[in-house]
């Protein structure tokens, strides 16, 4: 996934920051909401996380703003503030989820793999496709009950597929699955991943629809 991270806290921000990137997910981190919007205006991004009181404002302002201008990216709210109202006030302003801090990093993964697999279409994080049986919460792989070992990489680019069965997915938008802003991106990593991914799960595991990008296909 690609998250983009609102968080002010400089010590917060670089342990969640370095969690999911550790987790396989590229995220880009911002402190303020001007460059929060900014960000969003830019990018598609899979899922927001966002404190609530923020250097230029607060958070559920820069939410309901989001929802009313359509964007439906899911978002999980991070905030000290632990009322049950405020956690009223930002579920009805449009959040999936919401944690007060502090909280725990594995807990924070699981929520937002959920909320995840639920815009996806399908909550349940066991997976068929062809022979192939993938766990999307334990992030593994296998066939015939044998684990197939995936990269960080090459697993965030097999859980962009199959988290969107049929849509053909282009080069950028993979791209930006794997990477933050600024990273350095060689020119065939997409090509090079794929083909990994071909000779592991099976060659029909990815078509290639050509002059477009890549989708889903049936690993047998």
């Amino acid at each position: 996934m690609r998250i983009l991270l609102v968080e002010d806290d400089s010590i917060l921000g670089a342990a969640v920051r370095d969690h999911i990137v550790a987790s396989s997910h590229s995220v880009d981190w911002v402190t303020r909401l001007d460059a929060a919007t900014t960000y969003l205006e830019s990018a598609a991004y899979d899922l927001v996380l966002l404190d609530m009181m923020l250097p230029d404002g607060r958070g559920i302002s820069f939410l309901r703003s989001m929802r009313m201008k359509g964007c439906a990216t899911p978002v999980i709210i991070l905030t000290a503030l632990d009322q049950i109202s405020d956690r009223i006030q930002g579920l009805n302003a449009g959040a999936d989820d919401y944690m007060t801090k502090p909280f725990d990093l594995s807990e924070l993964s699981a929520r937002l793999n959920a909320v995840a697999r639920r815009y996806s279409g399908n909550p349940n994080p066991l997976v068929e496709i062809g022979d192939l049986q993938i766990d999307l919460a334990a992030r593994t792989v296998a066939r015939g009950g044998r684990p197939i070992d995936l990269t960080a990489r090459e697993w965030a680019l097999f859980e962009a597929f199959v988290q969107r069965p049929g849509q053909i997915m282009s080069k950028v938008q993979l791209e930006e699955r794997l990477y933050a802003f600024g990273a350095e991106v060689e020119s065939n990593t997409i090509e090079v991943h794929v083909s990994r991914l071909r000779k592991k799960l099976g060659h029909s595991v990815i078509d290639t629809v050509r002059g477009i990008g890549y989708r889903l296909g049936n690993a047998r």
